[in-house]
């Protein structure tokens, strides 16, 4: 059920647009189902309707006119609620519609219970699915209404009422979400012939921008040379930027003066505070050493881990993992081919409201990922879609986990952005692993070497082993163990690392999802013997077993030095 709250200054218009059963043609038998006292006159339950009608003004205004001899009436005085069940909700009764309008002005401050100076109200129903509540917003002392917060105090009545009369749950937010178009705007873009809005375009714009920079010079920088987009900064006298706002070049006042949005208008975590803070947590990118490792490697090493974090008990470093997800997702159709562009544009979209929430995140948990994603930016994409496919099979996983961590917390709206996300994630998932994984197939090894394979399969990972090799991407895995077995790794402890990395219980395809670890991992260079036997001395089967000799270790794989720094 969903309340709409406004003020205004005739009590008598008002009460004539309710009771009107001509221009408004949805207003079939208006009537009053409740009133401050039982006994307000009805215009819709007599014959001589115009003096009815001015006698229920006249009791509603009788305080007001009270206040305003005394100089303490409200310039406003109207307060207006209207209460809409969903469509697919049961007809109410006047009596149940009649119990909400009271539940609802005792909750707002406007009628508190067995509060005697309660202000005077009716609710009119004049539609099966809705009624409107109009009240007068002076008390019995005359002194104004106490009605701070109204709109979420209604809201809290009212996700209590849904669930005691069995009606439509609302998808209730958090005051996090980004502000939505207006009407006029949504009809200003229709005319344009644009799908979406100059608010929403420039918002997608600002976090892609975000996305890319590594400081709030570069910001405004890309910002600057984005095409469409004005901006304007203010800066401090020493030359540090202050504030921006933004403009699309094609959204203008009937002066033809462009109309500005600042950062916080479009979303929260958009005013450059917050963008700053996010940035800090960003490394400074530099020349890779030649044997450092793929960024795009590392963000999907980064990506995996989120579910485990989003599993811990910091929630502050949980939300500003999903932010840095988010950012993720939003630099992703940048890297992309054209024919999956436009479902990660929507994925990326559908996820930005699962970013943000009441929890105050902490950036400096994510420099890792935020890290590689800026530089996965500053390179070429990989030709091939493997490393692509990689990154969003982990994003899968992650999108999953953090519609369960937002379950456990009563985030509702962004429960159902994350689910929307997951959607375009698999689709677009779906379409740019079939390349890679084709000619993964096609290199798949003899069958003795699969048999072998298999074994090592049910020794590595026997928790999960019947459901790797039935999976129809069987082929998939034994071409990549095979691949990493002739660059000098050991498969069974390839699996070992691989498995452990993640566990595989939330894969739509745990062959698949084997093969990409495997392939990531066997790209790393293999360790030295002396890194080998200390590896081989202290890895244990998942079973408890000691591990294989040392001289069968040689897939352990360690990072090289300056990466194991960072």
């Amino acid at each position: 059920m969903i309340a709409k709250i406004s003020s205004g200054k005739d009590t008598a218009g008002l009460i004539r647009y309710l009771f009107d059963t001509k221009k408004a043609k949805d207003h079939t038998d208006p009537h009053l189902v409740a009133s401050w006292d039982g006994f307000a006159p009805d215009p819709g339950r007599t014959d001589d309707f115009t003096a009815t009608k001015r006698l229920l003004v006249a009791d509603l205004d009788l305080r007001v006119k009270q206040a305003r001899r005394l100089g303490r009436a409200p310039e406003r005085h109207v307060w207006q609620c209207s209460l809409r069940a969903a469509t697919t909700d049961r007809h109410l009764s006047d009596e149940e519609w009649a119990d909400i309008a009271r539940r609802v002005v005792a909750a707002t401050g406007i009628a508190p219970q067995d509060d005697p100076d309660g202000c005077r109200w009716v609710a009119v129903r004049h539609a099966p699915d809705h009624i409107h509540i109009a009240a007068t917003k002076v008390r019995g002392d005359l002194r104004p209404a106490r009605h701070w917060n109204d709109y979420l105090t209604a809201d809290r009545e009212l996700a209590t009422i849904e669930k005691e009369y069995g009606l439509l749950r609302v998808l209730r937010g958090d005051r996090t979400a980004a502000k939505r178009s207006t009407r006029a705007e949504q009809e200003k873009a229709h005319r344009q012939g644009q799908d979406k809005s100059a608010r929403e375009r420039l918002h997608n714009i600002v976090r892609t921008a975000v996305a890319a920079s590594i400081s709030t010079e570069e910001f405004i920088r890309l910002l600057s040379h984005t095409e469409g987009v004005l901006v304007e900064a203010v800066y401090f006298p020493s030359g540090d930027v202050r504030g921006y706002k933004v403009a699309s070049k094609d959204n203008l006042t009937a002066g033809k003066e462009p109309i500005w949005y600042s950062g916080s208008t479009l979303a929260p975590d958009l005013s450059l505070p917050r963008i700053r803070t996010r940035l800090k947590a960003t490394d400074q990118p530099s020349r890779r050493p030649p044997r450092s490792p793929n960024p795009w490697h590392q963000a999907t090493s980064a990506t995996e881990r989120i579910p485990h974090h989003l599993t811990g008990h910091d929630d502050r470093a949980s939300q500003a993992h999903l932010a840095a997800f988010g950012e993720a997702l939003d630099a992703l159709p940048l890297l992309s081919p054209a024919p999956i562009r436009a479902r990660l544009r929507e994925a990326a979209s559908a996820f930005e409201r699962a970013t943000r929430s009441r929890i105050r995140a902490e950036h400096d948990h994510t420099r890792a990922l935020r890290s590689a994603t800026r530089a996965m930016l500053r390179e070429p994409a990989p030709s091939d879609g493997t490393a692509l496919a990689m990154l969003l099979d982990a994003a899968i996983l992650v999108t999953i986990a953090a519609t369960r961590w937002h379950q456990l917390r009563h985030h509702d709206q962004q429960v159902a952005a994350a689910q929307q996300a997951l959607l375009h994630l698999q689709a677009a998932f779906d379409q740019a692993a079939a390349a890679p994984l084709a000619a993964l197939i096609r290199r798949r090894p003899p069958q003795p070497t699969v048999d072998r394979f298999v074994h090592h399969i049910r020794r590595a990972v026997p928790e999960h082993s019947e459901h790797v090799i039935a999976d129809p991407a069987i082929a998939a895995l034994t071409a990549a163990l095979a691949e990493a077995e002739a660059l000098g790794h050991d498969p069974e402890r390839l699996l070992i690392q691989a498995t452990d990395q993640r566990a595989l219980d939330d894969a739509r395809s745990p062959a698949r999802t084997l093969a990409w670890r495997i392939q990531r991992i066997s790209a790393r260079p293999t360790p030295n013997a002396r890194a080998r036997a200390a590896q081989a001395h202290r890895t244990v089967r998942p079973d408890g077993t000691p591990s294989t000799p040392a001289h069968e270790a040689s897939t352990v794989t360690s990072l090289p030095p300056g990466a194991r720094r960072r």
